[in-house]
């Protein structure tokens, strides 16, 4: 999770995180040199002896014609890859279903029979010691390592968004609307986001937590849960 000096991302937990964060360091190492090029260009008119000559500049104005373009194109192909990745599901080993409501989550694993739940945030006088104020929840989302989970998202009354930074995911809950989208958690370990619609007086309170364990231990979670 995040610390209060970190200035980039989180560590990335999925696939497709990590592909997120090499796009958005490909997109800076191109505009640290667009702004290296044009500061050196105002700096050689600011030095440089001004001139009122007309010259021909056809290769010029060529240059800085093809130039943005192919610039263009360096940052549009690897983020049309992203994208078609991100709403690529190929036939998942489990879906969730995500609802949200003013000011907790319901889950639903919809490939079992009567596994559901309610997630609250934990009450600061309440919490643990060691664990993370404003952050922690009374019942986790439990997920299989290494194992491709679709997410179906809605809300029952307004806007929410079901967000976890760490595992590239962040998809809008409307209500009377079902979006989806997937996540692979590649280790195990507990991962936590927040509601990123403005939803209401206690939107800030509304927490997710993904926990990803081994199969194992995911079978014997689900089976006592359910049973």
């Amino acid at each position: 999770m995040a610390n209060h000096s970190q200035l980039g991302f989180q560590d990335a937990s999925s696939p497709i995180m990590e592909e997120l964060i090499q796009f958005h360091d490909h997109a800076l190492m191109v505009a640290l040199a667009i702004c290296s090029l044009v500061l050196y260009l105002l700096m050689l008119m600011l030095t440089g002896k001004l001139s009122s000559s007309t010259v021909d500049a056809q290769e010029i104005e060529l240059v800085w014609t093809i130039l943005p373009a192919m610039v263009l194109i360096t940052l549009a192909l690897p983020s049309l890859r992203i994208l078609y990745m991100m709403d690529e599901i190929n036939e998942p080993d489990l879906t969730l279903k995500a609802i949200g409501h003013q000011w907790y989550w319901t889950y639903e694993y919809t490939d079992f029979k009567d596994l559901t739940f309610d997630s609250y945030m934990i009450p600061t006088a309440d919490l643990p010691l060691g664990h993370f104020r404003l952050l922690e929840v009374d019942h986790r989302v439990i997920v299989p390592t290494s194992s491709t989970v679709r997410v179906i998202v809605t809300a029952d009354d307004v806007l929410h968004s079901w967000a976890v930074p760490s595992l590239g995911v962040k998809t809008d809950a409307i209500p009377g609307r079902l979006n989806q989208t997937s996540f692979l958690a590649s280790r195990p370990g507990v991962y936590y986001g927040q509601c990123s619609e403005i939803c209401g007086a206690n939107h800030s309170f509304m927490p997710i937590v993904v926990e990803s364990a081994p199969l194992a231990n995911f079978e014997n979670w689900s089976s006592l849960l359910s049973s």
